[in-house]
């Protein structure tokens, strides 16, 4: 987290997180995070395949094995789906939501948190 804090603030933070609190003094070069190669990466995600992708990927579970919970989906279907060549309905984004459990709106509107 970045900003101005009063010294009241500063010695808590410091006490409750110890090594985990990083004091830098300001900064005068700052960075455009939207030219960023880290910021251009999440932003293609930012969609509903890219999102379907992301659970997918973080609970390592194969594109057929995803498939298979979705009800005899195809690997290439669901390749499909997370490159956005194939929308989600809202049938699928419903199980998709139960499967991952998270909001059904991150698989219809590519929502991410």
């Amino acid at each position: 987290m970045k900003g101005i804090a009063r010294p009241q603030v500063l010695i808590y933070l410091e006490q409750a997180f110890r090594q985990d609190v990083e004091l830098i003094e300001e900064d005068k070069e700052y960075i455009n995070i939207f030219k960023t190669d880290w910021y251009q990466e999440v932003q293609k995600q930012v969609n509903p395949g890219g999102i379907l992708r992301m659970y997918r990927e973080n609970v390592g579970m194969a594109q057929a094995e995803l498939g298979q919970k979705l009800g005899k989906f195809t690997r290439q279907k669901i390749s499909d789906m997370e490159h956005n060549r194939r929308t989600i309905s809202k049938a699928v984004a419903k199980k998709l939501s139960r499967i991952f459990g998270v909001p059904v709106e991150r698989f219809i509107y590519g929502i991410s948190s």
